[in-house]
């Protein structure tokens, strides 16, 4: 039932934006039905600006934040969420620069690229979403809360090396 919720929240949230705030929210179409259909997370999208540090630029783009439950260890969990990104047809972006020591790998689908990053309550973001997307899991006996943040903008080709900071 939790997980109705949520997806009826998120559907709500779609149906009162603005053309333009939906515009940014379908960059996110494809990861959100990944982590919900695939994955089997509880998901929230919305509309956000990304400082995407490598044009240096605030773009215009959407956030999915996802809950699910687990009895496996982190580093289990998340090395198999990425191996089912990849599975799914999710590619690397060119030359993505990303923070794999940090669980954070950048992907590219359908025109966007998107980051996905693996966390744990012990370092929550606070956000309503993030909230909303825990609360709505169902927990067994011995099973722990893990989320999901993916940040999508519009897809861009790799920055040359040395046209910023390293």
């Amino acid at each position: 039932m939790a997980r109705h919720t949520a997806a009826a929240m998120a559907a709500s949230v779609l149906l009162i934006m603005p053309g333009a705030l939906a515009a940014q929210v379908d960059l996110c179409l494809e990861a959100e039905r990944f982590v919900r259909d695939v994955v089997g997370m509880v998901a929230i999208t919305e509309p956000d600006t990304i400082d995407d540090w490598r044009t240096r630029a605030m773009v215009p783009g959407c956030r999915v934040t996802a809950a699910a439950a687990t009895r496996r260890t982190d580093a289990v969990e998340a090395r198999e969420f990425y191996e089912r990104v990849r599975e799914s047809g999710w590619v690397r972006t060119p030359d993505p620069r990303d923070a794999p020591n940090e669980a954070s790998l950048r992907f590219r689908r359908d025109g966007a690229d998107c980051l996905f990053n693996y966390y744990t309550p012990i370092s929550p973001l606070h956000t309503d979403a993030e909230l909303d997307v825990t609360d709505a899991v169902h927990r067994e006996l011995g099973e722990r809360i893990y989320n999901i943040l993916v940040m999508c903008t519009p897809a861009a080709p790799a920055v040359p090396r040395g046209g910023l900071r390293d």
